[in-house]
């Protein structure tokens, strides 16, 4: 499926956004040896589907975005916040990478950076520093001190479920009243997928200044299209090659790890989608009547039926 227009615009934009803020934060520590480990991750590609989503839901909340001929307009806490929220991402992604979590050695047909700098202490280390940049970057770039401070409890609360889900995810240390499997999964990826994406919904609105009501109405959209991006994530891992998607694949069904087609089946993994799609769709119908809703509705349906 091809991109939406709403990420054919965003994501040349968080692009360079993200590559300004190396040459920016370089100073910071992260240069040589760190700053090449940490640029060749967050610069390696990617689909940016959480800075695209601040961007998209501060725009839908009515705040301050670039039309698509004029980058000037581009509000830098949007900018900011969802660069950071990328920033976290990949520390995530190297992490999981490492022999003692996945063990896995390619990343968007690219080495994972262990396997690239042949070294797990360069991984760790970069990793390490793209989990602590982020919260310098909102610091600097955010001149409203209250909305920083707002976005960095937003960030590390949201960060701190995705390590959650990674535990329960690697380790299997559940809370002991959630003993189904199907009632595991759906916490473990509301954690370790859906906490991300959550946030980046509520980060845009944040930045927007909306009210209560629009801030809960994107909450839960971003609820429903962070579980939902992880189940199809599940399917396409069953499906795909490691050619399509670009890293391993039917790795975790080797595992014996939970996943949504190993629990519920494919047929009943695919209904899940179109249920969490109209879900998120629904959410949308919240918002007031002066919200434009259309790249929200776009990026819901291109995350159900996207193919990498």
């Amino acid at each position: 499926m091809s991109d939406t227009a709403c990420i054919q615009e965003l994501r040349p934009r968080v692009n360079t956004y993200l590559e300004a803020c190396c040459k920016r934060h370089s100073q910071a520590g992260a240069s040589g040896l760190l700053g090449e480990a940490m640029q060749y991750c967050l610069l390696g590609g990617g689909k940016r589907i959480r800075p695209i989503l601040v961007l998209a839901c501060c725009r839908t909340a009515g705040g301050q975005t670039a039309t698509p001929t004029s980058h000037n307009n581009d509000d830098p806490s949007a900018l900011a916040a969802g660069a950071a929220l990328e920033m976290i991402h990949t520390f995530s992604l190297i992490h999981d990478d490492l022999p003692a979590m996945d063990d896995d050695d390619l990343r968007r047909n690219r080495p994972t950076c262990h396997v690239k700098f042949k070294s797990d202490a360069v991984a760790i280390l970069a990793g390490d520093a793209l989990a602590t940049l982020p919260y310098l970057l909102i610091h600097r770039e955010i001149q409203d001190r209250t909305l920083a401070g707002t976005l960095v409890t937003e960030l590390s609360e949201a960060t701190m479920k995705m390590i959650l889900g990674q535990v329960y995810d690697t380790e299997g240390a559940f809370p002991a009243d959630v003993t189904e499997p199907a009632a595991r999964l759906t916490l473990l990826h509301e954690h370790k997928t859906g906490a991300l994406i959550r946030c980046a919904c509520r980060m845009g609105a944040l930045v927007a200044g909306a009210d209560q009501d629009t801030l809960d109405a994107l909450t839960r959209y971003g609820q429903a299209i962070g579980l939902m991006f992880q189940v199809v994530d599940d399917i396409l891992d069953e499906t795909q090659t490691t050619e399509q998607m670009g890293k391993p694949t039917h790795k975790d069904a080797d595992r014996d790890k939970l996943t949504y087609p190993t629990v519920h089946g494919l047929d009943a993994s695919h209904a899940l989608v179109t249920d969490l799609e109209q879900q998120a769709c629904t959410a949308l119908n919240h918002l007031p009547a002066s919200c434009d809703t259309n790249h929200l509705l776009a990026l819901a349906n291109y995350f159900a039926s996207r193919t990498r």
